[in-house]
């Protein structure tokens, strides 16, 4: 399935060390699925989104996906995509921007021709084919709506969605250049948040993370200051890792400031299963 990872230091700009993916070797090559795509998220000082990604269709994009990424940010998002809709190009490759967000997704939403009429005029953010980008669109609709509240534009978009259209899962990490969210609903894939302390559980080490497949991250100036970091699944031995619930938004503020909240306590009208996802589908949410 893809990989989610999101941290933010705000205020405070750091610099970090990101590897898209890991060099590979003929263990993960014979029992995993490639991966269709990576891409990384930052802003710059004036507070412009800035995207690098790239499509993992030969090997000259692998070299891209392996080398070290060296970036300065108060927020960051990572993805590495398994292509559950839409061709590998980079214009299907998380993360996405739309007015200055960045927003990065894992699972399958259905409903798309639906989706696309909810949109309206908001169809134009949309460039390339994935429902990831589409209901990115709903939920910046649903922010300008609520006159720029992005809490209220994520759960009035996500209600829409879990009452109207069939979906497998709407993990999601969505950063500003100050402000991080990140939504796991429902309990289909796991979604971790720690709220690290400066140099992390033993105050005194720089922020070293590897996920099991794909992202890995570095800071030295974490062990000066906090961080919080979402990941899908554990990245280090720090025990303060915590699954979030389903149904669990979650937003870090611009002071480091966590705030948790249950945005739907039911599950999805039209929850989908594996059975029901095509073979490309079932398979991005499967592959290790």
């Amino acid at each position: 399935m893809c990989r989610l990872f999101g941290l933010s230091a705000a205020p405070q700009r750091v610099r970090a060390t990101f590897w898209l993916l890991k060099a590979p070797d003929s263990l993960s090559r014979q029992s995993h699925r490639e991966p269709d795509g990576v891409g990384l998220g930052t802003f710059t000082a004036a507070g412009a989104p800035l995207v690098e990604k790239q499509p993992i269709a030969a090997y000259e994009d692998r070299l891209f996906a392996q080398e070290a990424r060296e970036c300065e940010s108060e927020t960051f998002v990572a993805h590495v995509r398994f292509a559950s809709t839409g061709g590998l190009n980079v214009r299907n490759t998380h993360p996405f921007e739309q007015h200055g967000r960045l927003l990065a997704h894992n699972g399958v939403l259905e409903g798309l021709d639906e989706l696309e009429h909810e949109l309206g005029d908001y169809r134009r953010l949309v460039h390339g084919d994935t429902d990831s980008e589409r209901f990115f669109a709903l939920i910046t609709a649903r922010i300008d709506h609520h006159g720029g509240d992005v809490t209220a534009g994520i759960t009035d978009a996500v209600g829409w969605i879990a009452d109207r259209l069939p979906l497998y899962a709407l993990n999601l990490v969505l950063t500003t250049a100050t402000e991080l969210w990140a939504l796991r609903y429902p309990d289909t894939h796991d979604l971790y948040v720690l709220e690290r302390a400066a140099g992390g559980a033993q105050g005194d080490q720089r922020l070293d993370h590897t996920s099991h497949r794909g992202i890995r991250a570095s800071s030295g100036v974490l062990t000066d200051y906090p961080a919080v970091v979402i990941a899908t699944e554990r990245m280090d031995n720090d025990p303060g890792w915590r699954l979030l619930a389903s149904g669990e938004l979650l937003h870090v503020t611009g002071h480091l400031h966590v705030r948790s909240s249950i945005i739907r306590d039911s599950p999805p009208r039209h929850l989908l299963s594996l059975a029901d996802l095509d073979e490309t589908a079932a398979a991005s949410q499967t592959a290790h």
